[in-house]
C-alpha cells in the first residue's frame, strides 16, 4: 500500500492495469484482484477525464448553424472564439462550467458555473467576454444553451458570425476539449470540494494561474495572457462569476472569505 500510494502520487492517472504493471516490474508478484482491493481500501481511483454526457443537448426547434472552421487557418487572437461547457465533480452532486476561450491564444474570456443546465449562465459568460472584444467568429456545439435565442441574438446583433459542430463530433472544438482536460487534471481531481463557492473560488484561481503563468508548449512557452495581449492588471477569469444567487443559497463555503485583489499586491 505505501508503494502503490506513493506511485499514485506520481502519477494519478494509473488505474488498475497499469499499478498492476509497474508493480509487477518492480518484482511483485501481485494480481489486478489485490490491487484493486487495496486501492479501494486507500480510496485511490485513477484520474482521466471521462466523456461528458447529457451537458449540451440539443432543441428541434432551434436552428442550428453550419460549421465554419473546416481547413480554416486560425492565426491572431479574435479571429475565434468558441465556448463549451463541462460537469465539474464536488464532494457531493454535481457543479456546471462553461468557458470562452480564444482560439489563437487559448485565453480563457470569461467564465461561469451553475448548478443548473439552463442557458442563463452561458448567456452571462458571453456578456462578460463581449464586453473585452468581438471576435470573427464564434463556435460551439449544438446544445440548445448555445442555440437559444438569446445566445445567438446576442452574437448576431454583435455581427459575429456563428459556426456550429457537426453532431458527435467532438474534434470539431478540441481546443475546449484541450482545457477541460487541464482543468479536470490539474485541479479538479486534485482536490474534492465540499460546497459550490468552495469550487467557485478555487476555479477562479486556476483561471487566473491558467491564463497569466502557466506555460503552453504549444504557444512557444508563452502564456496566454502573452499572447492574446492583455495589458497587466486585473485577470479577467479571476473575476466571481455574477449569476448564481441560486448557487450560494444555503451553502456556506469551508474556506475564508475570499479577497480578490485588485493589483499585483
Amino acid at each position: 500500500m505505501k508503494l502503490i500510494d506513493e506511485q499514485y502520487i506520481e502519477t494519478p492517472f494509473y488505474g488498475i492495469d497499469k499499478m498492476t504493471a509497474w508493480l509487477r516490474r518492480e518484482g511483485y508478484q501481485v494480481n489486478h484482484k489485490r490491487v484493486r482491493r487495496l486501492m479501494r481500501r486507500m480510496g485511490l481511483e485513477a484520474v482521466y477525464p471521462r466523456r461528458k454526457r447529457g451537458l449540451t443537448m440539443p432543441d428541434k426547434e432551434h436552428k442550428i448553424y453550419p460549421y465554419l472552421l473546416k481547413d480554416a487557418q486560425v492565426i491572431r487572437p479574435d479571429q475565434v472564439w468558441s465556448a463549451d461547457i463541462t460537469y465539474i465533480r464536488m464532494y457531493r452532486g454535481w457543479l456546471y462550467l462553461v468557458a470562452v476561450m480564444d482560439w489563437f491564444s487559448r485565453y480563457v474570456l470569461s467564465w461561469e458555473v451553475s448548478v443548473t443546465l439552463e442557458s442563463e449562465f452561458c448567456v452571462s459568460a458571453l456578456q462578460q467576454a463581449l464586453g473585452l472584444g468581438r471576435p470573427e467568429i464564434f463556435n460551439t456545439d449544438q446544445g440548445s444553451q448555445f442555440t437559444s435565442i438569446d445566445f445567438t441574438g446576442m452574437l448576431l446583433g454583435a455581427g459575429i458570425q456563428i459556426s456550429m459542430d457537426g453532431r458527435g463530433r467532438v474534434f470539431d472544438n478540441i481546443f475546449s476539449e484541450r482545457l477541460w482536460r487541464s482543468v479536470k487534471v490539474e485541479e479538479v481531481y486534485l482536490r474534492d470540494y465540499q460546497t459550490v463557492a468552495e469550487g467557485r473560488y478555487r476555479l477562479s484561481q486556476y483561471f487566473e494561474l491558467y491564463n497569466n503563468r502557466r506555460l503552453h508548449q504549444a504557444l512557444g512557452y508563452r502564456t496566454p495572457a502573452e499572447v492574446y495581449g492583455v495589458a497587466a492588471g486585473t485577470p479577467v477569469a479571476l473575476r466571481a462569476p455574477s449569476v448564481p444567487t441560486a448557487l450560494t443559497d444555503g451553502d456556506e463555503s469551508t474556506l475564508e472569505t475570499p479577497v480578490f485583489c485588485l493589483d499585483n499586491g
